[in-house]
């Protein structure tokens, strides 16, 4: 990696560095500026008053977005790999809108144009790769996918199972007219949404709706407990200074030993 490259690496990549806070925060503004002016944009009584300042913004944001994205492009080792990865798409998507509104033009594509912009809204998903507290929820979500995966299997049994039973006492007579919208009134009601639409009416299928009910406050505490601990100890390892958030310019993982030298997902050189 050559020096400008490996000075434009650690501004943009490493987020632990004085650059790349400094950088990350513009980055922050930019999207937090861009994302509240598309939301103002929508009124029609701010519209009418300052389009020309939102469209101002919209552009200087956008350039300033598409440099940021070709620099990763010539940055990275892998680019490829870079376009097409979850992070790669959004800052493309980031940009692409106010480019094709320019394509899009005359009153038959209003409807377009508008659509366009509201796509600039996923600006929001770059924030998580900004901020520490991104990266450790990041971080712990994927520790804890295994956990969640099987407590969603868990959750989707007992629901078959209760929206089942459900139709089996209440019958079509009460608005279970099947399995599925007996499932259906389960999943309203262990969520804790209860929109009213369907109700149980004899004795034991409120019985059985009170005890989904409660069921349902103690499954929004499992996900919850499993998150929570998973970020006390991501945590706690930044904290500790036990891992680095830099970026691996080859492969885009994250999660590295403070010291490490090299990616220990690709084996490629870190800076």
């Amino acid at each position: 990696m050559g020096k400008t490259k490996e000075r434009l690496y650690e501004i943009i990549f490493k987020a632990d560095t004085r650059a790349g806070k400094v950088f990350d925060e513009l980055l922050i503004t930019a999207i937090i500026v861009s994302i509240v002016a598309v939301i103002l944009d929508s009124v029609p009584e701010i519209n009418a008053r300052g389009h020309s300042t939102f469209m101002i913004i919209e552009w200087v944001i956008t350039i300033f977005f598409t440099i940021e994205y070709f620099l990763r492009i010539f940055i990275v080792r892998r680019p490829v790999r870079y376009i097409f990865s979850f992070y790669g798409i959004i800052d493309l998507l980031a940009t692409l809108p106010t480019y094709l509104g320019l394509i899009f033009s005359g009153g038959s594509s209003l409807l377009v144009i508008r659509a366009l912009r509201l796509l600039r809204i996923f600006r929001v998903f770059k924030l998580s790769r900004y901020t520490t507290a991104g990266t450790v929820i990041n971080r712990s979500l994927a520790a804890s996918k295994a956990k969640i995966g099987v407590f969603i299997v868990a959750v989707t049994t007992i629901i078959i199972i209760i929206g089942t039973v459900m139709y089996l006492v209440e019958g079509s007579a009460n608005g279970f007219t099947s399995i599925p919208r007996g499932i259906y009134w389960t999943i309203v009601t262990i969520t804790t949404v209860g929109y009213g639409d369907i109700a149980p009416a004899t004795s034991l299928g409120q019985f059985i709706a009170s005890l989904t009910m409660l069921t349902g406050y103690a499954i929004i505490a499992v996900p919850t407990g499993i998150v929570s601990a998973e970020m006390n100890y991501q945590q706690k390892l930044i904290r500790d200074k036990k891992t680095s958030i830099q970026t691996c310019p080859a492969c885009m993982a994250e999660d590295h030993d403070e010291d490490a030298e090299y990616c220990k997902h690709c084996g490629s050189k870190l800076n």
